[in-house]
């Protein structure tokens, strides 16, 4: 009896021990020596789990984290985790049982086109596909699903810094920033500017407001500008922005060519009068603001100096103007 009692004593002991052993073992850090994004994909076991950590070197030992994952009651979410170097076992399943998936953030400057946008996202996430995120920002369809009543969601991706999920799709994206978009509508919205009706509401605002983002990058100077183009609207003039054609050849910096001023779109606003049929791009809230709150001003011109300073000098009637626009060929050097 003795001898059974003193096996069943060694026993606890070695079990003791080698429990002991695996905590050691689940909470000490990894070997691993950078960050590394994981996922754990919809429906899968903390067997699976353990089994693809150790084979990509993140865990030495597969069944010890399904074994902690089992005695803690530990249910992983499905996600992309961000993991630190070291990082234990333990850790290792509160992190990929958070829920808290990795993001990677991305800026997109005010006034970009939609085509320019894939640029800044492919800086976070490398696979990103332009030619769908293209296809999708020219979906009408699409735009109708997420509130939209435009041909496209050109001007209604708000300019700004989102975390983006790692992982996300080109049309999570394109949903987050007409979001973002939606919630600057309800908030401008609410400050019962009389430009909003004027103009005809949001759509013609963003498209205003996508010639002042284009035209400058002065802050000071877009409630000008949009004074400018109001006085211009209401008195019949057109608009005259060489953004608008810019936006029909895509062609951001070159040079406009006489035949490019002569096109037949709508969008070209040295033809034609009145507003576009919709955004040149996405403007921020900065030139949305001034679009709805214009200076009060007589000016129906406006010439950039050319001297450098990235200013414009503003006219009331066209002789004025011209001389302006002389003044800018000197600055130039002509």
């Amino acid at each position: 009896m003795k001898k059974f009692f003193f096996a069943l004593l060694i026993l606890a002991f070695l079990a003791a021990g080698s429990l002991y052993f695996a905590k050691q073992r689940i909470f000490a850090p990894s070997e691993t020596e950078n960050w590394t994004t994981f996922q754990v994909e919809n429906g899968s076991s903390a067997v699976k789990i353990g089994k693809i950590l150790e084979a990509n070197g993140l865990i030495s030992n597969g069944k010890l984290f399904s074994w902690w994952c089992r005695l803690e009651k530990i249910q992983l979410k499905a996600g992309w985790y961000d993991i630190p170097p070291k990082t234990s076992i333990a850790s290792l399943a509160e992190i990929l049982s958070s829920g808290k998936t990795a993001t990677r953030k991305v800026t997109i400057p005010e006034g970009r086109a939609s085509w320019e946008m894939p640029a800044y996202f492919r800086e976070a996430i490398p696979d990103f596909d332009s030619t769908q995120w293209e296809n999708l920002v020219h979906d009408a369809e699409f735009a109708k699903e997420l509130g939209i009543n435009a041909h496209s969601l050109e001007g209604y991706l708000l300019p700004d810094t989102y975390p983006i999920e790692y992982g996300a799709t080109e049309k999570d994206i394109a949903r987050q920033m007409v979001r973002a978009n939606l919630k600057l509508k309800s908030e401008m919205e609410a400050l019962n500017s009389p430009l909003w009706n004027e103009l005809g509401g949001w759509h013609q605002v963003l498209t205003l407001a996508s010639v002042v983002e284009e035209e400058t990058g002065k802050t000071d100077e877009r409630a000008m500008i949009a004074g400018v183009f109001v006085n211009r609207l209401r008195q019949g003039i057109s608009l005259g922005a060489d953004p608008t054609v810019r936006f029909i050849y895509r062609n951001l910096t070159g040079p406009i060519y006489r035949s490019q001023l002569q096109s037949d779109s709508p969008y070209n606003t040295r033809r034609f009068r009145g507003l576009m049929p919709g955004p040149i791009s996405n403007p921020g809230r900065k030139a949305i603001e001034a679009t709805l709150h214009p200076a009060n001003t007589d000016a129906l011109f406006f010439v950039a100096k050319d001297d450098g300073s990235g200013t414009h000098f503003f006219a009331r009637t066209l002789s004025q103007h011209n001389k302006f626009k002389s003044t800018a060929a000197r600055n130039r050097g002509e």
